[in-house]
């Protein structure tokens, strides 16, 4: 299944124009280029050279976002045995959800469930899984629209941030520390996006994997819908710090990997590359 990225530079230089609170004429000032110019960056439109002088402004990366631009990033992810995603139409967008589970014993973890679980329904029944929790990145609607059914099919128990809630989710802190099977799961806080925004770093199968929700995406970020500043930290101090190989499991578009962001996420690309 080929998934696009969710953002293209258009959206990225929105995103950082409203979180930073820059304005087309301010934004088009300080770089030195026309308002036109500013307009077209945001449209997706602009040429190289102007990216490069409004993307310092916006602390942005001039050669991951001028990459962006030009279709020139895809993140390259290799499957493990052990990780499906699923990808369901919400709207006019389309979300992802995930099954975590150890190979040997079968036990496993749902990460939300998107639009509609029923794909994950199968795969459960497919691969004889057993879902033992249900944990939640945070309670935007596209993300748990299909937590009743779920929370029916397999009994399990639901968890979410203490800062949001979720019909029949219990509340955690960060640091509240899971196991299924061989795997082993560690909530971090990384919030900014959504009040209670959770990524939990799985570890127990042949590569590290952090389900991150709206937190990060391939080349982009969910956005500072609460805080734009702690959302650009949190992403960059608990899910960037993480092994290089992790595999980033976002809630829109496609896999990626920590060193894959590091090195070409325009938000984070220029403090990794420093």
């Amino acid at each position: 299944m080929t998934i696009p990225l969710e953002d293209n530079a258009g959206d990225v230089i929105s995103k950082a124009q409203r979180g930073l609170g820059i304005s087309d004429s301010e934004l088009a000032e300080r770089s030195g280029v026309s308002p036109q110019a500013v307009r077209q960056a945001r449209s997706g439109e602009a040429e190289a050279t102007a990216l490069e002088k409004i993307a310092p402004v916006l602390q942005l990366d001039p050669r991951a976002l001028t990459d962006l631009a030009n279709a020139a990033y895809k993140p390259d992810v290799r499957e493990i045995d052990g990780l499906a995603m699923f990808n369901t139409r919400y709207g006019d967008m389309t979300v992802n959800a995930y099954l975590v589970w150890d190979p040997q014993s079968h036990a496993a973890v749902a990460f939300d469930t998107g639009a509609d679980c029923g794909e994950m329904l199968e795969t459960m029944e497919r691969e004889h899984l057993q879902v033992q929790l249900i944990l939640l990145t945070h309670s935007h609607p596209d993300h748990i629209e299909d937590l009743q059914r779920l929370q029916k099919a397999t009994g399990a128990p639901v968890y979410i941030s203490g800062h949001e809630s979720a019909s029949g989710a219990e509340p955690i802190e960060e640091g509240r520390e899971f196991s299924a099977g061989a795997l082993h799961i560690r909530s971090l806080l990384t919030w900014g996006h959504s009040r209670g925004g959770m990524t939990f770093f799985v570890t127990g199968l042949t590569t590290p994997i952090a389900v991150v929700g709206d937190a990060i995406f391939a080349g982009s970020m969910g956005g500072g819908n609460v805080s734009y500043s702690d959302a650009v930290q949190t992403n960059a101090e608990k899910i960037l710090t993480l092994p290089d190989e992790t595999i980033i499991c976002p809630g829109h578009g496609p896999l990626t990997t920590v060193g894959n962001e590091k090195a070409h996420n325009p938000f984070f690309a220029l403090s990794f590359r420093a």
